[in-house]
């Protein structure tokens, strides 16, 4: 078999149910050392004090460069169709701790 032909072929990724359901999160945390990048992705919910890390990634720094060239051109495609996405900016936005909406009690 060619080298051509092997490329062709591409990798066949099973993904099953739980997986495939995902894991919401709305705070990432990077960290690196010489050798790996580690990614923290956490979800902080209002009124609790404590958030848990609902996942971590760990890769190479080669992975991790190639990662971030994939996130950049998937969002400049997403950007491209529905426009450009807004960030909120000043230091009570560094942690998504205000979700809005009105304080209720129970």
């Amino acid at each position: 078999m060619s080298e051509e032909n092997k490329n062709q072929q591409g990798l066949n990724i099973e993904l099953n149910e739980e997986i495939a359901e995902g894991i919401y999160s709305n705070l990432a945390i990077i960290t690196h050392s010489s050798s790996e990048f580690v990614y923290d992705f956490i979800r902080i919910m209002p009124g609790v004090p404590k958030a848990r890390v609902k996942s971590r990634v760990v890769m190479t720094p080669e992975h991790a460069k190639k990662l971030m060239r994939a996130l950049a051109d998937n969002i400049s495609k997403y950007e491209s169709v529905h426009g450009t996405i807004k960030e909120s900016t000043g230091p009570e936005n560094a942690f998504p701790l205000n979700f809005g909406g009105p304080t209720t009690e129970a």
